[in-house]
Formats: structure tokens, sequence, C-alpha cells
């Protein structure tokens, strides 16, 4: 689904310049739950941006499903980030002026979807992720794991094959970040390809695999044989 070959970062610094990623490899195939991890600095932030096409490489491949993205102007990666991939953060990135239905809207409404069928669909993507009585509350009306719930739901609006979760319960108690953590789990089990960035080991072990990369680099990929429970994606 996803392919990186060669992938190279640098950020022009003044007179300097600082390399983000440095030939990096890496697939994602479709159906995986894959957890990113590493130290701050390590280039995995970098990754998550190539990964969701919010950025290009300055050398190297990015293929989404086949296609070279790095060809691509920024409209049609535009698309693509709006009907192939679902973003969930770590601040939510909520608008908080909007009800919790209105914020799980917008994805929609960007892409031209009429307002009864947004208004279902909306509806819907709430009672999913359990927040049926909650869908006329403003964020600051909302718990910080009910936030997250919002933020996935939004997520899921466009019905993505991709929900790529940067540091999804990093504001969240355990509690909550475990609830979040089953939430992904579960929509992988319903075909979504998950990728996770995140520096917890315990967030990190609901995954298939691990890919821990430092200084720009691929350190290692770990296959977890011990996740929480759910099957391999089929090889």
């Amino acid at each position: 689904m996803i392919q990186l070959k060669n992938a190279h970062k640098i950020y022009p610094m003044g007179e300097i310049s600082v390399q983000a990623l440095r030939g990096l490899d890496l697939t994602i195939k479709p159906g995986e739950f894959v957890a990113i991890m590493g130290p701050s600095g390590s280039g995995k932030s970098t990754l998550m941006h190539l990964l969701g096409c919010l950025d290009l490489p300055s050398d190297g491949l990015v293929q989404l499903d086949g296609q070279d993205v790095t060809k691509l102007d920024e409209d049609t990666l535009a698309q693509i980030r709006g009907k192939k991939i679902g973003f969930v953060f770590q601040t939510f990135n909520l608008i908080p002026t909007l009800t919790a239905q209105e914020n799980v809207e917008l994805p929609l409404f960007f892409q031209g979807v009429p307002r009864r069928e947004r208004s279902a669909r909306s509806v819907e993507l709430l009672r999913k992720v359990g927040l049926n009585d909650r869908i006329h509350h403003k964020p600051a009306q909302l718990s910080g794991g009910e936030r997250q719930r919002v933020a996935i739901a939004r997520a899921l609006a466009n019905d993505p094959e991709i929900i790529l979760a940067d540091e999804p319960t990093g504001n969240l108690d355990s509690e909550s970040g475990e609830a979040i953590l089953k939430l992904l789990e579960q929509l992988n089990r319903e075909s979504k390809t998950i990728i996770l960035v995140t520096h917890n080991p315990e967030a990190a072990a609901y995954a298939h695999r691990i890919v821990r990369i430092k200084d720009g680099r691929l350190l290692e990929e770990v296959f977890n044989n011990t996740n929480k429970g759910v099957a391999y994606a089929a090889r």
C-alpha cells in the first residue's frame, strides 16, 4: 500500500542543513498495524509526514497504491489525503466552536457530500466510537478520551483505507489511552491499515510490526508475536 525507497529529507536551516531522513526504505502492506518508534530527533515525525502525503522527500520515492506521489501537485495530494488517509493527532485538533457532530462532518463538507448524508454519516460514526450521547457537545464539554474519539470518528468520515495516528494517547490518562488503542485495534480488524507513531512501548505492543528508526535511518523491524490479540495481516 505504501512504499518508501531510499527516502531522504533535508531541511535548510540558514547556512546549514538538517538531514531528517537518510535513505530510508519502508513498505507497509494493506491491513497491517504498524508502530513507528524512535527517540526525539530520530525522524519519526518526518517519516509520518511522508507516509501521510503531508510532505515530499528531498530525494527518493514515495508510492501509495503503486502511484509515485512525488510527481503529483498539491491539489492532487490534498484529494488523496482527503479520501485515502485519516489523521489522528495527539492534540485532537478539534474546532472548539463546533459540536462533536459538526467536527466529524468537516471532512465530508470539503469532499462535497450533501448535508443530509453528512449528518447521517457523522452520527453513525460517533455512535461507532461510543459517543452517541455526546453528539451535540462541544470539545470543552468532553474529556480528553472523548475528544480523541471524536477525532477518530472525524478521521473515519471519508472511509479512508489508512489511519495515521500520531501519539494519539500522549495527552490521555492510562485508562483512556488503552480505550483508544483498543478502538484502533478494532478498526484494524475491520481491514483499516493503522500506522501508529509513538514513543510508548505499551502502545506499540498493539501493533503487528514495530519499526524503530534512529538518526533518520531504519534501525530495526520487529514482528510482534505478543500483540493484544490482533490477527496478523495476510501476507
